[in-house]
């Protein structure tokens, strides 16, 4: 193809000319003809004789483009000329260009230009690049609608937005202020729309006042909860019983809804696990090592596919832990530390899943068994912990680039069976033990001045629980309370200092394990039903 283009650069051995505008552009149509449409303009659509072939509705510097791609397979694209040459390239049947344009659009998606190409395609079949870009205003609807491109949108598509179950709002008063502002910019055309795209009350639309007026009289609720951008799942671990504070292992995966505020079970065909670990990667949830239903400690790996709702053995760890550490970072699965039976270890390794394969790092300065672990901006920390003769109260952070482990500042408290999270740009460790009393308090580390300090304290003590991070508030699931595993569910909120109670799970359960679903195509089969 270098041949070629070179040939055609010279203007050598070319045997047709490509007419576009004033401009002509010599080519040799062996290269053009694999595309439909040129061959049928080569071969069926001029006389034999004719060599000059001239192309309407298409710009010079597009046909420019096309023709270099033609004989490169590349083109250089730019957000100034995508759209030009989506459509030349959709005119002429150039099915990869389209495929390629339709991969740059999907790349350069914004919250400034998502909407308009949502527009954009509803002129052309693109029906997997509409529905990327549609789903993108949806995902980031709050920043979406204060840009430039919601105030063009017209009233029915503005409702198609805002009555999807999945547009991702955490409260409903932005939906209520994008409405407005739509509302506002044209007035006088746009009030009319007022009663048809609110719910609430909107002062000098005397209709919507009524609307309201009369909901206030009834006692329903008017709407129903959006589907949230992400599930929090609480894996495994041992239940309470009548006659024991603690008792069996758990056999179940509860999902809690947060936008709904509500847990739903999903029962589980396959062993139980406590004092595993659990990560979400790539549509699959990974349970690391833990105790089976023989508290026997294992270095089993299953993962749960949760588009079919099936379990699968992969390749197991080098060691049995038990209590283990686990988090994700770069794509691999790290599990930390934990306990074989007979040895508190300092051991680590990570999980490479298009390897299916496990490899050891290096080693922790501490032993570590009934800790925890987070990754934050390309390394991870691991905080607390119990070594065999006390609860600690060191942490320390690895590096994947070295391979090493450097201890950090101590925390203000020894804590085994904490809980470690990024969250907010830092790390928090919250409750646990430390040796004495089962703890409330909570504390977070900047990496950057490597120092600790205190928030506010769980309502809650517990130790052995659930934590992650969901809709930018860090949760705090089950546990022991120092008396017996508890139901409890709690959220802190890092811009009000607070903890505020969630909905409780319906058995209480320590030595579970936690991780967090999203971007699933079916998020619906992990919530509560909508139209119930």
């Amino acid at each position: 193809m270098n041949v070629y283009t070179d040939l055609r650069e010279q203007g050598l051995l070319c045997d047709a000319v490509i007419r576009v505008e004033d401009d002509d552009f010599p080519i040799h149509r062996v290269i053009l003809v694999k595309y439909p449409y040129f061959r049928a303009l080569f071969t069926c659509l001029s006389e034999a004789d004719n060599n000059v072939y001239s192309i309407p509705d298409i710009s010079s510097d597009m046909m420019k483009l096309i023709i270099e791609f033609a004989y490169t397979g590349s083109v250089n694209m730019t957000e100034s000329n995508a759209r030009r040459l989506f459509m030349a390239a959709y005119s002429l049947n150039i099915v990869k260009l389209v495929q390629i344009c339709c991969s740059f659009f999907e790349k350069t998606l914004r919250p400034d230009n998502c909407i308009g190409i949502w527009q954009f395609t509803k002129n052309y079949h693109a029906p997997e690049l509409q529905l990327k870009a549609f789903h993108y205003v949806l995902s980031h609807f709050e920043e979406v609608a204060f840009g430039e491109e919601f105030l063009q949108l017209s009233a029915q598509d503005v409702s198609d937005i805002i009555s999807r179950d999945n547009l991702n709002v955490r409260q409903e008063a932005a939906v209520f202020e994008a409405i407005i502002r739509w509302i506002t910019h044209e007035p006088k055309k746009r009030e009319e729309h007022a009663a048809f795209l609110l719910s609430e009350l909107v002062t000098d639309n005397w209709i919507c006042q009524t609307m309201v007026s009369e909901v206030d009289c009834k006692d329903k609720i008017l709407g129903r909860p959006r589907l949230p951008s992400a599930i929090l799942l609480a894996i495994g671990g041992l239940k309470s019983s009548k006659d024991l504070p603690i008792g069996s292992i758990y056999n179940v995966i509860g999902a809690f809804d947060v936008r709904a505020n509500h847990w739903m079970n999903i029962n589980l065909s396959e062993l139980p696990r406590s004092d595993h670990g659990a990560a979400f990667l790539d549509g699959y949830v990974y349970c690391v090592g833990g105790f089976d239903k023989a508290f026997t400690a294992t270095n089993d790996v299953r993962r749960f596919d949760l588009s079919t709702q099936t379990w699968q053995e992969v390749a197991p760890m080098y060691y049995r832990r038990d209590t283990v550490s686990v988090t994700v970072l770069n794509g691999c699965i790290y599990a930390i530390g934990g306990y074989d039976e007979h040895t508190y270890l300092s051991s680590a390794e990570f999980y490479q899943p298009k390897t299916n394969q496990w490899l050891e790092i290096a080693p922790m300065h501490e032993q570590r068994s009934d800790a925890s672990c987070t990754a934050l901006n390309g390394k991870i920390y691991i905080c607390g912990g119990y070594d065999g003769n006390e609860e600690l109260q060191t942490a320390e952070c690895y590096n994947p680039e070295t391979n090493q482990w450097t201890l950090i500042s101590p925390m203000s408290s020894r804590r085994s069976g904490v809980g470690v999270i990024a969250y907010d740009n830092h790390v928090y460790a919250v409750g646990g033990s430390d040796g004495t009393s089962f703890l409330q308090t909570a504390e977070v580390y900047n990496p950057h001045t490597n120092t600790w300090r205190n928030v506010s304290s769980m309502m809650t003590p517990r130790c052995n629980f659930g934590i992650e991070v969901v809709e930018d508030r860090l949760f705090v699931v089950g546990g022991f309370n120092g008396i017996t595993a508890t139901s409890t569910v709690e959220y802190y909120d890092s811009e009000t200092n607070e903890w505020s109670q969630a909905c409780d799970m319906d058995v209480g359960h320590i030595a579970l394990s936690c991780c967090v679903l999203s971007g699933l195509s079916n998020m619906a089969d992990y919530t509560i039903p909508r139209d119930s």
